[in-house]
């Protein structure tokens, strides 16, 4: 045990940080565990999830509890994961659209320019 007054408030911070970032992780933990399943199961839950995750991770790179550039890194392979996941399930169910065909837009004649008389 520390004996020093600044010695033991740290030990008291470091506590209470400790406890902060240990649920942030979890929650982390958690949205990502939800996440997969909604990804597993095909479900329109997955936009939901994936909210959940990018916003718990947006938290923890607030606290300071993991890197910026970590946060992006993650948020980056999700979206990658949602894409595919809601490909696949458009893919399946999704109904080819005819296009409509495109046609020339209507061109109008310039006016001519005015000639310039020079002043002698």
């Amino acid at each position: 045990m520390p004996i020093i007054k600044s010695a033991k408030k740290r030990v008291r911070v470091a506590r209470k940080a400790t406890i902060r970032n240990v649920k942030t992780k979890r929650s982390i933990k958690l949205a990502l565990k939800s996440f997969q399943a909604a990804i597993t199961s095909g479900g329109k839950k997955t936009n939901d999830s994936y909210a959940k995750v990018q916003s718990a991770l947006d938290k923890a790179a607030k606290k300071g509890v993991m890197h910026k550039n970590k946060v992006a890194r993650k948020k980056k392979q999700l979206a990658a994961k949602a894409k595919a996941a809601t490909n696949t399930i458009q893919t399946t169910t999704k109904k080819p659209v005819a296009k409509k065909p495109i046609t020339p837009k209507k061109t109008t004649p310039k006016k001519p320019v005015a000639k310039k008389v020079a002043k002698s």
